[in-house]
């Protein structure tokens, strides 16, 4: 699946909620590291995504380096865990 077809995929089954299922509890993110981060991030960061359950997360794994935003939407950062060149980002929605 390329970084366009998760895009178009998150978009409309954001777009169908609640009709399309259930949110998820966990999502694990490990695109290749060349990867446009933000525009994924916002979509789970959208007010009425419908993406995450009010306790769900978002993992993202990313080059260490490349320091990802703390937060976007209604989704904030909650821990950031950098073992040699990996990185993982766990985001959560905003109480």
């Amino acid at each position: 699946m390329s970084q366009a077809d998760a895009h178009d995929y998150l978009r409309r089954f954001a777009a169908k909620q609640p009709d399309s299922g259930k949110p998820w509890d966990i999502v694990f993110f490990d695109p290749p590291y060349d990867t446009a981060y933000l525009p994924i991030l916002n979509i789970f960061g959208a007010k009425a995504s419908g993406l995450l359950t009010k306790t769900g997360l978002l993992i993202v794994e990313h080059r260490h380096k490349n320091e990802l935003t703390a937060d976007a939407g209604s989704i904030i950062r909650s821990r950031l865990l950098k073992q040699g060149d990996s990185a993982l980002s766990f985001y959560e929605l905003t109480r």
